[in-house]
């Protein structure tokens, strides 16, 4: 049974008119099947897909990612990779499921695979938290990221969370550290780095996992510091703001291309990820390929200054930087604000206007 958005009302009832169509055993017995009538009502589906999918608002766009049909990290882990071993546990409290780890083969070579997986029904979902991860889960993906480091394999992680799981037993373990942990290994590390958000990329949930070289979305995937429900609560004390909040926040591949905090979109099909996998899944895999192919060819120092330089670069366009060329360093360059600061003529007659100032405060 397929799963329709509230805008998808009409291409729900056009689908529904088709499998009518190509069933012979219809209420009125064995029939025909009218192979021009269905022929006409697959191409008013698609024509209806294309105009309501390149029209999609902020809100349209996160309810797409959130779709219960749409592919999830295990569903990649499955169909991209080979011989996956999954390893548990963080060697300090437990095993956190939310969350898929193991070494696999891409194309015949080594990879470390980290997933963040919401599940697939309802029992899956509480097993897995709803992709929610809690404190051993980011200190079992650290434990990975290193061994990884050690021995230069490289590290693709599926984002798909809502957040870091806010309970109050996540807390006393420490989430807040586990997080900032997981992003200064993801920093560190020397080996190249690819993030993949398929669907939601919430707030430090899913930034402790997605510091990566290259940080790469799906067509209809979010990436934000906040849900548009969380963030309108806080604004406006409404979450049916929620629409407003989606428009402020820049959340689509679209927008956040666009400023540069992610690397590349990778298409979806039609009507998104969910209505054809197989498609989905090729150009994830080609797109996997000409990364770590591009990675081939630097070196571990290149590779780490890369990662540097891109985040440094974020933001720093329309600063005070007159180049981005060489971000190396968290200092500003001086400018010419600097230069008059630091003329004598100009600084003596500013402690001038300074005591004259403080002069007539002090006897008038």
């Amino acid at each position: 049974m397929k799963n329709y958005l509230n805008f998808e009302t009409e291409i729900k009832d056009l689908e529904n008119e088709l499998d009518k169509l190509k069933d012979p055993y219809n209420q009125e017995g064995l029939s025909e099947v009218d192979t021009q009538k269905i022929s006409s009502t697959q191409r008013e589906i698609d024509e209806k897909l294309k105009k309501i999918y390149s029209n999609l608002d902020p809100w349209q766009t996160t309810m797409v990612a959130r779709h219960e049909d749409r592919p999830k990290a295990k569903f990649f882990i499955d169909n991209l990779f080979d011989d996956f071993i999954s390893l548990s546990g963080d060697r300090y409290y437990g095993e956190d499921k939310s969350v898929l780890t193991g070494f696999a083969k891409f194309n015949s070579k080594s990879v470390l695979v980290i997933g963040q997986e919401k599940g697939e029904d309802l029992d899956s979902r509480i097993e897995r938290n709803f992709g929610m991860m809690r404190p051993e889960g980011y200190r079992k993906t650290i434990r990975l990221m290193n061994l990884a480091n050690k021995f230069k394999i490289p590290i693709i992680s599926f984002i798909d969370t809502p957040g870091a799981y806010p309970g109050v037993g996540a807390e006393e373990r420490g989430q807040a550290e586990a997080i900032a942990k997981s992003i200064e290994c993801c920093m560190e590390l020397r080996v190249p780095t690819i993030a993949i958000i398929i669907g939601e990329g919430g707030s430090g949930g899913a930034i402790a996992l997605a510091s990566s070289n290259k940080v790469l979305m799906l067509e209809n995937a979010i990436y934000s510091v906040i849900s548009p429900e969380g963030c309108a609560t806080i604004l406006w004390r409404d979450p049916k703001k929620m629409l407003d909040a989606a428009k402020a926040m820049k959340l689509s591949a679209k927008d956040l291309l666009k400023l540069k905090v992610i690397d590349e979109i990778i298409e979806e099909p039609l009507g998104g990820a969910h209505r054809d996998k197989d498609i989905i899944l090729n150009n994830v895999r080609q797109t996997l390929k000409n990364n770590l192919n591009y990675f081939g060819e630097l070196s571990s120092e290149e590779i780490m200054n890369e990662r540097k330089n891109k985040f440094l670069k974020i933001g720093r366009n329309d600063g005070f930087m007159t180049s981005t060329q060489d971000v190396s360093t968290l200092s500003i360059k001086k400018n010419n604000f600097d230069k008059i600061l630091r003329s004598k003529k100009v600084l003596s007659t500013i402690i001038g206007g300074l005591l004259l100032l403080s002069l007539f405060f002090l006897f008038f």
